[in-house]
């Protein structure tokens, strides 16, 4: 059974950090890109950061880019969200998603239950 499952959300100050993990299995974590998906009450889903599979590689949204880091274990099958620097407007739930990628064709395979992140005074 294949499971992603997203922790580290809670309730922050604004300027505060979290650190959101996603650990997966049933599949094979390596052989995947990963993302971090959010969605914000009343909003679509808002891409925020993806890591090759190797790792060497990540991009972000610009807006948390220089405030969110992503990286990966491929050891422990797990990925993870470094967020400093919060703000009110990121608060939303954060899913973990892994990716496959064939023939520059990219498609979310997989989606966890997702971690609730609010930032609020």
């Amino acid at each position: 059974e294949v499971q992603l499952v997203e922790t580290g959300g809670g309730l922050v100050q604004p300027g505060g950090s979290l650190r959101l993990s996603c650990a997966a299995s049933g599949f094979t974590f390596a052989a995947y890109d990963m993302m971090w998906v959010r969605q914000a009450p009343g909003k679509g889903p808002e891409w925020v950061s993806r890591i090759n599979r190797s790792g060497g590689t990540t991009t972000y949204a610009a807006s948390v880019a220089g405030r969110f880091t992503i990286s990966r274990e491929n050891a422990k099958n797990s990925v993870y969200l470094q967020m400093n620097s919060l703000k009110p407007e990121d608060t939303a739930v954060y899913y973990c998603e892994a990716v496959s990628v064939l023939l520059g064709v990219s498609r979310s395979e997989y989606r966890g239950q997702g971690t609730q992140v609010t930032v609020s005074s």
